[in-house]
């Protein structure tokens, strides 16, 4: 495969990144809709350690388990802000809700 082939093989598997990212979004959504009913909080650092323990026991590699893990401390980072958003919208609104986006990142 050349170059061209390869970025059109990572468009697709953007495509799918995209659709499990918007998936998990709705799925921490509605947990933040339970956790509200409940009045639990938005931080879980147990559950937050078991995630990172799973994803780390089934990640074949190559991607190191260091650089795995900070990509899901953020994912995490994200969905409590779509929890916190739910549970309480105002001081969700408050914090700015905006994320950095690095304009170096490339392909």
């Amino acid at each position: 495969m050349d170059i061209s082939d390869w970025r059109k093989k990572i468009d697709e598997l953007d495509r799918k990144l995209v659709d499990l990212l918007s998936q998990r979004a709705q799925a921490a959504h509605e947990i933040g809709k339970l956790k509200r009913t409940a009045g639990m909080p938005i931080y879980e650092p147990d559950r937050e350690r078991n995630v990172f323990s799973n994803v780390q026991s089934i990640n074949p590699g190559p991607l190191p388990d260091r650089d795995l893990l900070r990509i899901f401390e953020r994912i995490m980072d994200i969905m409590r802000g779509i929890q916190q958003q739910e549970i309480a919208p105002d001081a969700a609104a408050a914090s700015g809700g905006d994320t950095e986006l690095d304009n170096d990142v490339n392909d």
